[in-house]
């Protein structure tokens, strides 16, 4: 598959990961589509931009760790685009010292995670949740890192 992967920096660059990690991590989350190309906006921000949009878009007080915003091709028409994450560097990184996991690995996990919202995976009931966590685990565990859910 051919990605096109556009990556902002809406915060400082010191300790995030390369364009080259967020393209490895987001192919890894992608296999399988069954698209020849996609295109995929990655913005890291900070705490108010990822505040200002969460309650914007998701009436949620609050900055949080990922946002995904599908985007939908007007009917009748195709669209290489995939969507948008949205990825909040200090809530990263502060989840990641809570959780006690390398932050590398929990960045991957936002990734896969923010992708997999992209492709139509929710977490909205138990059943969803569920399958949606396997197939982050299959994919972390694919790229080296251990299972993010244990604690």
């Amino acid at each position: 598959m051919n990605l096109q992967l556009s990556v902002q920096y809406g915060a400082g660059r010191a300790g995030l990961p390369a364009k080259s990690s967020l393209r490895r991590w987001a192919s890894a989350a992608l296999h399988g589509l069954g698209r020849e190309r996609v295109a995929l906006g990655v913005r890291i921000v900070g705490a108010a931009e990822s505040a200002d949009l969460n309650r914007r878009f998701r009436r949620k007080h609050g900055p949080t760790n990922v946002l995904s915003f599908p985007f939908e091709a007007p009917s009748g028409t195709r669209s290489e685009v995939l969507g948008d994450l949205v990825i909040c560097a200090p809530v990263v990184r502060r989840e990641a010292r809570a959780q006690r996991k390398p932050e590398r690995a929990h960045w991957a996990h936002m990734v896969v995670h923010g992708i997999l919202h992209l492709r139509g995976y929710d977490h909205m009931n138990r059943r969803d949740a569920t399958m949606m966590e396997k197939k982050e685990i299959r994919i972390l565990k694919e790229l080296g890192f251990v299972n993010p859910y244990l604690s």
